[in-house]
């Protein structure tokens, strides 16, 4: 079965592109696609005052890295249009009287308004203004008492000190890119195994396997162990471009890493079986993985907190190993932990692996139909 298997797979050139080169090139667009880094949001500006002061500010704003200035609208009714149109994410509209009311101690009024239909986005953008401002009001606020008293103010009575552990500068790619690496690899392996019995069926061989002496659990074991010798070439190159491309650490154990990844592919590999082994055509089983697919990364974790989640679809994503292998592959690359850690997800990942391969076995039966 593995001769035949390896037979089958190699001979066809663009099976060997699917197999080999997707992988990789889907690794370099998602590595740079996934990142909730906001940078150069495109910003317009509204200043009747066309004062020192506010001059000061906007140099601030497009200075910090965080915002990029794209319009000097007119009036306000051009910003509304800026924003419909698209062309800025946000409009920062100062009053008339800005630098006289900072000159005479009052409150300066300012206002900042976001594109809301791209929440995650605006709400950065926010946070990013509201600390630019804030410290643009207390340098202001500083310099109002120096030259009233000559000295300088008493500091804060309170100060927090801020230290963010496993990832220093809170990039998201290096949150991000371990995910990627688990959602391409279940990708690939559960397209190859998804098809691999129905491509029996079409291409007519299903039969001499049927009248073959072998037992359903030796032909679910060669499909599988074909697949994941080649799965873990896709994991040494998704995991290399990872680590050497993206620069994304890995600081744990790397035997411990494909350790894991061992049991997770039982898990991917028995599942696409199992589809392939209810599909009675490529096409069908094509659609099966990927009703299979898409579930489990949104309830992995990946996308959205399962913390978050109504406490029903929480108990849901117990079932879903793709929820465990983040945990792994995260704590691997970035915390560096190891087994004492990690125990729990591994056993659950050989739990399911075993039971979804039971299933698979029990499923195929030597009969055509």
């Amino acid at each position: 079965m593995l001769i035949k298997e390896f037979r089958q797979i190699f001979r066809d050139p663009r099976m060997k592109t699917v197999i080999f080169v997707a992988p990789v090139m889907q690794m370099l667009l998602f590595g740079y696609a996934v990142s909730t880094d906001v940078r150069n949001v495109s910003l317009a500006v509204y200043d009747p005052d066309r004062s020192v002061a506010s001059r000061d500010l906007v140099a601030r704003f497009t200075s910090s890295g965080h915002f990029r200035l794209v319009a000097d609208a007119r009036d306000t009714a051009r910003l509304g249009e800026l924003l419909d149109s698209g062309d800025a994410l946000a409009a920062l509209e100062f009053s008339s009287t800005f630098q006289a009311d900072l000159d005479a101690g009052r409150t300066a009024r300012l206002q900042l308004i976001v594109d809301g239909s791209d929440s995650n986005t605006a709400g950065i953008a926010l946070q990013y203004a509201a600390r630019i401002t804030g410290d643009y009001s207390q340098q202001r606020l500083r310099q109002r008492l120096l030259r009233r008293t000559g000295t300088e103010p008493p500091t804060t009575l309170v100060e927090l000190q801020t230290r963010a552990w496993f990832n220093q500068n809170l990039e998201s790619r290096n949150f991000y890119v371990p995910g990627v690496i688990a959602m391409i690899v279940s990708l690939v392996t559960l397209m190859l195994t998804g098809m691999a019995i129905v491509r029996e069926k079409e291409i007519g061989t299903m039969e001499q396997l049927l009248v073959s002496p072998i037992r359903p659990i030796e032909f679910i074991l060669g499909k599988t162990i074909t697949f994941v010798l080649i799965s873990f070439v896709d994991v040494l190159l998704v995991v290399a471009v990872g680590v050497f491309w993206f620069r994304v650490p890995i600081r744990g154990s790397v035997l411990l890493l494909f350790f894991a990844t061992a049991l997770y592919l039982l898990t991917t590999l028995s599942a696409g079986l199992l589809i392939s082994t209810i599909s009675r055509t490529q096409q069908q089983a094509m659609m099966s993985t990927f009703l299979f697919y898409f579930p489990a990364v949104l309830l992995s974790g990946m996308v959205f907190p399962i913390a978050n989640m109504p406490l029903v679809v929480q108990w849901l994503t117990l079932a879903n190993p793709l929820r465990y292998f983040l945990v792994i592959i995260r704590g691997i690359f970035l915390k560096g932990v190891g087994v004492l850690i990690l125990w729990p997800q591994m056993l659950a990942l050989a739990v399911l692996g075993s039971l979804m391969i039971w299933l698979a076995s029990r499923r195929f039966r030597k009969t055509v139909g």
